[in-house]
């Protein structure tokens, strides 16, 4: 598969269909991608499961590991991801989502290579850091205004 074709199958995956994200409520894109027994909130079996997913879509080459190529591919994609969605990652709530999938959290050992076993093992923390309220699951108030 070329590779715009490969972004615009992977894009079709990671876009979800819009119903509280158009409606301008913060982690809703985020609660309707990993959300994935539809209660409304994401457990850690949930991302774990997700990123599981997210990581051999991206594994083109099946090794096992995200080479440079591959993380870049993920980066394009997740950042027309984030300009299409909730105004952008960067900043705001959505910040720890973003973070949390960057090449440098998860690359543990600093090779510029991020294995699965590196990609799976940041999971907890970046559940963690987006749990805000610490109740074990994510929700849209986790990423709404700090009281």
């Amino acid at each position: 598969m070329t590779r715009p074709l490969l972004r615009a199958a992977l894009l079709a995956t990671v876009l979800p269909t819009v119903t509280l994200a158009q409606q301008g409520v913060p982690g809703a894109h985020f609660i309707e991608n990993w959300d994935l027994d539809g209660d409304g909130q994401v457990t850690l079996a949930e991302a774990s499961e997700k990123r599981g997913e997210i990581f051999y879509m991206f594994d083109q080459d099946e090794s096992g590991a995200l080479d440079e190529a591959e993380y870049n591919l993920f980066d394009e994609t997740r950042q027309a991801d984030m300009d299409a969605n909730e105004g952008g990652h960067g900043n705001g709530p959505m910040r720890a989502v973003n973070q949390g999938m960057m090449r440098a959290f998860n690359d543990a050992d600093g090779d510029g290579v991020v294995t699965e076993a590196e990609f799976t093992a940041r999971v907890e923390d970046w559940f963690n850091q987006m749990d805000r309220s610490g109740d074990g699951v994510i929700t849209t108030d986790d990423f709404g205004p700090r009281g």
